[in-house]
């Protein structure tokens, strides 16, 4: 269901692909019966092809990979989290415009 720039993020590369990136990672919480995750796929799609190379841009589906949509306390999806230095330094709840995302990616990369 990603594109091709777009990184799958589970429970057991998670350290490694996002807490220990050199680069921000901009993590897509979502679910397959999610509309609204659905609904903005495409636009993550286009920002990890857009941002390659700026940022690291994928998906963690949560009902595969509980223990780290826990650990981030997310309980509405889609959310997404940016990291940078392994922490939390942005998130937007809800089906969020291309604009406003690439604002987001632009402030922390």
């Amino acid at each position: 269901m990603a594109g091709p720039n777009t990184l799958t993020f589970t429970d057991d590369n998670w350290e490694t692909e996002v807490l220990k990136s050199e680069t921000p990672v901009i993590v897509d919480f979502w679910a397959t019966w999610c509309g609204p995750c659905r609904q903005i796929a495409p636009t993550i799609d286009a920002l990890a092809t857009e941002n390659l190379g700026k940022a690291k841009i994928g998906k963690l589906d949560v009902d595969s990979n509980g223990a780290t949509a826990m650990r981030y306390q997310v309980r509405g999806i889609p959310t997404i989290l940016v990291f940078k230095g392994g922490q939390v330094v942005g998130q937007r709840v809800g089906a969020t415009g291309k604009s406003d995302l690439q604002g987001l990616i632009d402030q922390h990369a």
